[in-house]
């Protein structure tokens, strides 16, 4: 599946409050057999959108439509528990390209990275700012510019930086992932054997 490119995204953000989510509150293990990214947002958060009977609970976030977006506000410590890259699938696939938080776990941070997934760690203050924003306008919107690393509360103007790896920087930027930036590569790497 391709990796969107990625550069500047302004959107409205949809709120989720909980700590410590983790892998298996993302993406259940029962939906795991899958070795394509392919179909996983169907499930994200299964097991909070719906019922035994398979019926949308609506108290939960993601079956409200009053909250919309590309960007996912979570709360502390998000991706913590199994390495499951299906996880940052799952997030991606739903139709999120930016997850905010004030912790990540190291795994998934990782997952995000690779999969095109952007995780934005910001201090707690500024979460909460961030959720407080969100509750009393749901269609406020937020401006996250990977080139700068910053994210920008569109409605009070109050900006954070954020930190991230710089080839990994460079690859989502270009919309890459580590086989597509190796092929990218290809005349250097020709270049460098030919001249050994």
């Amino acid at each position: 599946m391709p990796i969107d490119k990625f550069q500047t995204l302004k959107s409205p953000a949809v709120p989720l409050p909980i700590e410590n989510i983790d892998t298996d509150q993302i993406i259940p293990a029962r939906f795991l057999k899958a070795v394509e990214r392919k179909g996983f947002g169907d499930n994200l958060f299964r097991d909070w959108r719906y019922d035994n009977k398979n019926q949308p609970i609506a108290s939960f976030v993601l079956n409200n439509p009053t909250y919309k977006g590309k960007i996912l506000v979570a709360g502390k410590n998000f991706g913590s528990g199994s390495s499951r890259e299906h996880a940052a699938w799952a997030v991606y696939d739903y139709g999120f390209r930016v997850v905010v938080s004030s912790f990540f776990a190291d795994i998934f941070k990782n997952n995000a990275l690779n999969n095109g997934l952007l995780p934005v760690q910001v201090s707690e203050g500024f979460a909460a700012k961030l959720f407080q924003t969100i509750n009393a306008d749901p269609e406020a919107t937020f401006t996250v510019n990977l080139i700068d690393q910053t994210i920008t509360n569109d409605q009070t103007g109050e900006k954070e930086s954020f930190e991230i790896n710089a080839y990994k920087k460079e690859c989502l930027l270009q919309g890459f992932d580590d086989v597509d930036y190796l092929i990218n590569q290809k005349e250097e790497i020709v270049a460098f054997e030919n001249a050994q």
